[in-house]
């Protein structure tokens, strides 16, 4: 499936020993969305503090929690290092065009609004101030950043008309929600190791920041000044240093991407059809996560796919992905991948995973190839041997596109706590939340819910009206959905 998510690159760790980051207020900056002077000499006061250490071996629980003292630091920090803001969830699209910022938004969101920070106020007025400009913004933004640092177009698809907005919509999002610490810091951490395939370096990350600096100023003319500068530099910094130290940490113990060979190719309908790839060295994963896929056809055009399958003996891994109109690289692995063909795969992301340690019934709901994920953990289910209730409500717009159902009944056959319940659209929209009224009582079970975004917001609905609570609700981000492209 195309894009499933929920809550969850250079070289190096942190910078100078003082904590002061990588970016430091410009003391005498220029007026904001000045035209007369250049933007190289503007720009020049934002410089990286210093070059980033190698990464020590320490635990990740280590590094993890030296991440979230970093961000958690008080408001007045020594004189020597500017304030560090407590960060909060960014968004990039699944399925679209992505470049070295691509992720998955948390579905998690802390209300921050009622005790906003002074960075968090400073920046969404900067946000209100480009929103009707946002266009202008972005495209300034890319200029900057290939004329001023040509060697980093590279890292981006050929065709950058669906990337356009990619990479700046991340980061301001990020930088928009600093005040949601919980949620940020393990996304932030999965973002910077998802870098790594793309080649970033740490030193990459000043060029993007100055750029970013750069195209905010020029535009957000009523609400920019020092204040407000130096607290974009600071909500950048603190993002980006967490990005850099878990590429780092990460870069001890796994290799930026796995090649994979197609070892299967099955059509299912004229569109779907179900990949099965072998890497080239052992891929750990867990059930319902996900990973971005590269084709040997469309370069440095990445795309998110869930493993249909719990992680299997033999280490084969399992896609179903749908050819979309005008989508680049479903078709290409729709229609034209073969057996023999080789395929990039990134880490694995995403927290759409089985609580083993509870014994609560589960409810998934699965619509079109979004039932890949629900497959891979019914499995996982099985194989620990747990007789809790699975329910599984299995969505599509006709009989035939239900590709999976005799693997889901095989399944059920073999296991009484599983009932999967196929529902057919009659009326042109899924019908899935009717069918969860329609059964129940559910609100002892925990939620999963992986498909189209209209399904999934209808579902959420429906599922909190039949008493789930919305943290035992787990599903793909529908903001990233409305915006994959393929």
């Amino acid at each position: 499936m195309d894009a499933p998510t929920t809550t969850s690159a250079g070289n190096g760790t942190s910078g100078d020993s003082d904590g002061s980051g990588w970016f430091t207020p410009r003391t005498s900056p220029s007026s904001p969305g000045g035209d007369k002077e250049p933007e190289g000499n503007r720009l020049a006061a934002l410089r990286p503090m210093g070059r980033p250490q190698k990464a020590s071996d320490e635990p990740r629980q280590n590094q993890d929690s030296a991440a979230r003292q970093r961000i958690q630091t008080p408001a007045d920090p020594p004189p020597s290092a500017p304030p560090r803001p407590q960060p909060g969830p960014t968004a990039a699209e699944p399925g679209s065009e992505q470049s070295v910022f691509d992720a998955r938004m948390p579905v998690q969101h802390v209300d921050g609004a009622a005790a906003a920070s002074p960075d968090a106020v400073l920046i969404r007025r900067t946000m209100a101030d480009i929103g009707p400009v946002a266009d202008k913004v972005t495209s300034y933004f890319y200029a900057l950043l290939f004329v001023q640092h040509p060697e980093l177009r590279s890292m981006f698809p050929p065709a950058m008309d669906a990337q356009r907005d990619r990479l700046l919509k991340a980061l301001l999002t990020a930088a928009e929600h600093i005040d949601n610490t919980p949620v940020l810091v393990d996304y932030l951490q999965n973002l910077g190791r998802g870098h790594r395939k793309y080649g970033t370096q740490a030193e990459h990350y000043p060029a993007v920041g100055e750029c970013l600096i750069g195209a905010l100023s020029r535009y957000a003319k009523s609400s920019w000044d020092d204040e407000t500068e130096a607290a974009w530099v600071r909500a950048y910094t603190t993002i980006s240093q967490v990005m850099i130290d878990a590429a780092a940490a990460d870069e001890l113990r796994s290799p930026p991407w796995w090649l994979a060979e197609i070892v299967s190719h099955e059509l299912r309908t004229p569109d779907i059809a179900v990949l099965t790839v072998r890497p080239n060295q052992p891929y750990p994963f867990l059930a319902g996560q996900y990973t971005s896929l590269e084709t040997p056809w469309w370069p440095r055009i990445w795309r998110h796919y869930s493993f249909a399958s719990a992680p299997r003996s033999d280490g084969l891994l399992s896609f179903h992905v749908k050819a979309i109109t005008a989508g680049w690289v479903s078709n290409a692995l729709v229609h034209r991948a073969r057996p023999g063909d080789v395929l990039r795969l990134g880490p694995p992301a995403g927290s759409m995973t089985v609580d083993h340690t509870s014994a609560g019934g589960l409810l998934c709901l699965g619509g079109g190839t979004g039932i890949a994920p629900i497959k891979a953990i019914v499995e996982d289910v099985a194989e620990h041997g747990r007789h809790r209730p699975v329910e599984v409500f299995y969505g599509a717009r006709t009989g035939q596109d239900l590709y999976d159902l005799d693997t889901l009944l095989r399944l059920q056959q073999s296991n009484s706590w599983l009932e999967v319940r196929p529902v057919v659209d009659r009326h042109g929209l899924l019908q899935l939340p009717d069918a969860i009224r329609d059964h129940g009582p559910w609100n002892e079970y925990d939620a999963y819910l992986s498909g189209p975004p209209g399904m999934i917001r209808s579902g959420v609905d429906a599922l909190k009206g039949a008493g789930i609570p919305t943290a035992r609700i787990r599903h793909d981000s529908v903001e990233e959905l409305v915006a994959a492209g393929d």
